[in-house]
């Protein structure tokens, strides 16, 4: 758990969009998963998640909004969607060692 809460620069890093991506994901995923289960799985739904992600912070940090900025967040969406879903993984591992599952 981070010791401080989220600001646009941390966000802009990939532990920090990973970190967002993942509590976003965790806390909204059912609901997606009613109204698109075969449009949208919880795999596209986190690039998606990562991409919005990216691209507020981009705006926000300043950076200048070109079409590059945002087919970079494209691109990055997927290996924060990768590293979220690591934590993902890692967290249910835990739950499971836990549980003796």
């Amino acid at each position: 758990m981070p010791d401080s809460l989220f600001t646009w620069t941390n966000i802009a890093t990939l532990a920090g969009a990973s970190f967002l991506t993942f509590l976003i994901v965790a806390y909204t995923k059912n609901p997606v998963d009613r109204f698109w289960p075969k449009i949208l799985g919880t795999d596209l739904y986190a690039v998606l998640v990562g991409f919005i992600i990216l691209s507020l912070a981009a705006l926000a940090t300043g950076q200048p909004i070109t079409w590059a900025t945002f087919v970079l967040a494209f691109f990055n969406g997927f290996l924060v969607a990768a590293t979220a879903g690591k934590m993902n993984d890692k967290t249910l591992a835990e739950k499971e060692k836990k549980e003796g599952v």
